[in-house]
């Protein structure tokens, strides 16, 4: 058995528009249940796609190999339905989630369940409301602006850089714009990435030995790595903040809305750290899942210069050669299903893993107790129940007279049901303007394309940093 990742693919059954025909992107090939649960210990590393056997790209419900507290893979769309929309309270977000990103966003939005999140979700949503694209369009075009002037000078020096840190510094920058009013410091922008990748990396929900021996509800130690880095983040969330804290300051954003929110008895609001709990979520999944896919989208596009082609052409017969404008962005077809192509391919979030908090079945498959139950976005995108070449990045797959092919429930890399993530509109009109104007502008390359292997933790990204270059186009 080979593991090197996959590159290219047998040739394809038909060809595109301007000579490009979809191909293979790199993935982790999986292999046998016992295989790869050695593949993954030996490696050590962290990442659960080395876990993921053959058999879960075919099976509807399923366990995960052998584990003490009962792994299942949940791949069935009406039963990923129920388990994320959790209509009787079974189904809590996993106890290994919740202990993993405690330290970093405390009981927040993102990792509650039950009332607690119903009355988190209610006092902020009139900030999430302030998400909306036309309000946040300046935003996204004042950090591409800014990004572009840094670009310019790896072009014309020939710079090599890393394509993983530009892609979180850019949406990081947006994201501050949007939440806090405020440009980012480049040092706190690699302060974020630097604490973040470590702290992904060394998080104990990814130990792989711990995921199959412990029982459920063990509550496991965080390394001093680990608290080290959510320290250094939730820091520089607090500097952001408190901008808006110190006396006689007056913003109308995003964070002033969390400040002001107050629980369904209009009286308690949130104090300093649960503050920093709620805008880590919004400033962490605002940026640091859109680094993960326009890192994967940039990197493919990169060695695909006739899909760029048709994406430069369609840019130039939609702007008519001017700038890219909101309402450029729903004609920029082509360039958006780019992006949902690598959502489907790249989910930001590799599993939504849930714990069963009672005996319980899903269509009379048996669960016990303490189960976690995983809907991984990762194996429903590539099911070969539901995608035909699942494993091909094809986005015309997702024109309107093919979408007819997509199982519905198949596609959620946003989530699904009352928890979806708030920020899709914001997410995809972000990536369609910046995969749209950075291409109009560079021809981007990467250094060691060949060296491209995804991992899964928390997130979906490159074991290795990618290094590219640009030039003018």
């Amino acid at each position: 058995m080979t593991d090197a990742p996959i590159i290219e693919d047998a040739p394809a059954r038909r060809a595109g528009a301007a000579g490009w025909a979809p191909f293979v992107p790199p993935y982790t090939p999986p292999w046998p249940a016992v295989p790869s649960l050695f593949r993954a210990m030996l490696r050590g590393d962290g990442d659960l796609l080395s876990l993921l056997p053959r058999e879960a790209y075919h099976m509807k419900i399923g366990p995960l190999g052998y584990s003490r507290r009962s792994i299942v893979v949940v791949n069935e769309p009406a039963m990923v339905r129920h388990v994320l929309a959790d209509p009787e309270g079974i189904f809590p977000k996993s106890d290994l989630m919740v202990h993993a990103l405690e330290p970093l966003i405390g009981d927040s939005i993102f990792v509650s369940s039950g009332a607690t999140w119903r009355r988190q979700r209610e006092a902020i949503d009139p900030a999430l409301s302030m998400m909306r694209v036309n309000r946040a369009f300046p935003a996204m075009e004042a950090g591409c602006e800014s990004a572009e002037a840094e670009y310019d000078g790896h072009a014309q020096q020939g710079t090599p850089f890393s394509l993983d840190l530009a892609m979180s510094h850019l949406t990081a920058d947006i994201i501050c714009r949007t939440v806090f009013t405020t440009t980012l410091a480049t040092k706190t922008a690699h302060d974020v990435f630097d604490a973040f990748t470590e702290f992904e990396r060394r998080v104990a929900q990814v130990e792989i030995r711990r995921l199959i021996w412990d029982k459920a509800w063990t509550k496991a130690p965080q390394k001093a790595p680990v608290l080290e880095a959510c320290a250094v983040i939730r820091a520089r969330i607090g500097e952001l903040l408190d901008t808006h804290l110190d006396a006689g300051a007056s913003f109308d954003d995003i964070a002033q809305q969390v400040i002001e929110a107050r629980d369904d008895l209009g009286a308690k609001a949130f104090d300093r750290e649960e503050l920093i709990d709620q805008l880590g979520v919004l400033f962490l999944a605002g940026h640091e899942t859109s680094a993960s896919a326009l890192t994967w989208a940039f990197a493919i596009l990169a060695s695909q210069p006739a899909l760029v082609a048709r994406l430069r052409a369609e840019v130039e017969e939609v702007t008519a050669g001017g700038p890219i404008e909101f309402h450029h962005i729903k004609r920029l077809t082509l360039t958006r299903n780019i992006f949902r192509e690598t959502l489907r391919l790249y989910p930001p979030i590799t599993f939504l893993p849930r714990v069963a908090n009672a005996a319980t079945s899903l269509n009379g498959y048996r669960l016990k107790r303490g189960a976690l139950v995983m809907v991984a976005p990762w194996v429903l995108h590539r099911h070969r129940l539901y995608w035909k070449d699942p494993n091909r990045f094809d986005p015309d797959r997702f024109l309107p007279e093919r979408e007819d092919q997509i199982t519905s429930g198949a596609y959620i890399p946003f989530g699904i049901g009352p928890r979806i993530c708030a920020g899709a509109a914001f997410a995809t009109i972000e990536a369609t303007l910046l995969i749209a104007r950075l291409f109009r502008r560079y021809d981007w390359t990467l250094d060691a394309p060949d060296r491209i292997r995804p991992a899964a933790r928390l997130t979906t990204r490159p074991v290795e940093q990618v290094m590219c270059r640009v030039r003018m186009a």
